[in-house]
């Protein structure tokens, strides 16, 4: 009864709401979603794929479902395993930053603010969609995937026009009122770990997400050969991404020593140290062509020149310099917006 009260609640504001959620058994989900398909030649993840949609009975919840298990599992699994390698000492060699360490005060809060926003910001985003793939042509519970080479293409292209994006939103956050209404909370970690990478207030996670997921909707529109399992892999190496970027280490193996445009967390980091540097997220070229990322350059090359047994406290005496440039740099986009707001 209190379902059929509710449906009815829902009808009333969204007409045929209710038809669109209701979930069916699974020999009707079979003969509606895959009407004449053969099964046994499909690979064994396109099979288990059909399975989950047959079994959940509505594509609309299984999209929504799987969409939100598969954002957390991925992101707070990548977490972890940097909060552990932040407590072990071997690793503290690589810290960008060796001075500075979070406390469990800091750990615990940032985890409350990521977990409201998931909740209350992402996840009623997330639920709905499957009805926006839907509308922009993107396949969802259809099978067969895309080939490797195509998915690697398309992966490829939402990298580039993330990044793109990414740079310029970012740059426009640094602006006096956007900064100090919006993107100062994310900037309380002058020395990041993982998991502040969506440690930021709501209007900024909206903002930048929509680089992350513009790029596949873009996509879709001029092209209709594109699977929600592809995105997924994007979101999932996007977030992997975006943690990394954000771990505070720079480790021998870290990507940035094999492509050589790569950001990683040594450029990220610099970021957060300095304010005013080195805005992109995944690749370099925007900074270099932009020259916001001369800082960075100099810093760079002046403890590259020192010699072994003083590098560490030119390294040292360099990043307080940036730092100190910064903090002022910090407080007159924040006193910018404040004018701006009584004004």
């Amino acid at each position: 009864m209190a379902a059929a009260a509710a449906f009815d609640l829902l009808d009333k504001f969204i007409p045929g709401a209710s038809e669109s959620l209701t979930i069916v058994n699974a020999t009707t989900a079979q003969n509606t979603l895959y009407p004449g398909v053969d099964f046994a030649a499909l690979n064994w993840l396109e099979r288990l794929w059909a399975s989950y949609y047959i079994w959940v009975g509505n594509p609309i919840i299984a999209t929504g479902l799987m969409s939100f298990v598969l954002h957390e599992v991925v992101y707070f699994g990548r977490c972890i395993p940097w909060l552990i390698i932040d407590a072990m000492p071997y690793f503290q060699k690589w810290k960008l930053q060796p001075n500075k360490h979070v406390s469990r005060a800091q750990i615990l809060k940032c985890t409350k603010v990521v977990l409201l926003t998931h909740i209350t910001c992402e996840a009623p985003l997330i639920l709905a969609f499957h009805p926006i793939c839907c509308l922009f042509g993107m396949k969802t519970f259809e099978i067969p995937f895309s080939s490797i080479g195509l998915m690697a293409a398309q992966i490829a292209f939402f990298f580039v026009f993330e990044d793109t994006f990414h740079y310029w939103a970012h740059r426009a956050l640094h602006f006096g009122p956007l900064y100090k209404h919006i993107h100062k909370l994310h900037h309380e970690f002058s020395a990041p770990i993982g998991l502040a990478a969506e440690y930021a207030h709501p209007l900024e996670v909206l903002i930048l997400a929509q680089g992350t997921i513009s790029g596949p909707f873009l996509y879709a529109v001029f092209r209709n050969d594109l699977h929600i399992f592809t995105v997924y892999i994007w979101i999932t190496l996007r977030l992997w991404q975006a943690v990394d970027a954000h771990s505070g280490y720079d480790f021998p193996w870290s990507l940035r020593h094999f492509i050589p445009f790569w950001a990683g967390a040594d450029h990220h980091d610099f970021h957060h140290a300095t304010f005013s540097s080195c805005f992109s997220t995944s690749f370099r070229w925007w900074d270099y062509s932009f020259g916001t990322d001369v800082k960075y350059h100099a810093y760079k090359a002046r403890v590259a020149a020192a010699n072994a047994k003083e590098r560490a406290g030119v390294e040292k005496r360099e990043l307080e310099k940036l730092e100190k440039e910064g903090i002022l740099e910090e407080r007159a986009a924040a006193a910018h917006g404040k004018r701006g707001k009584n004004e």
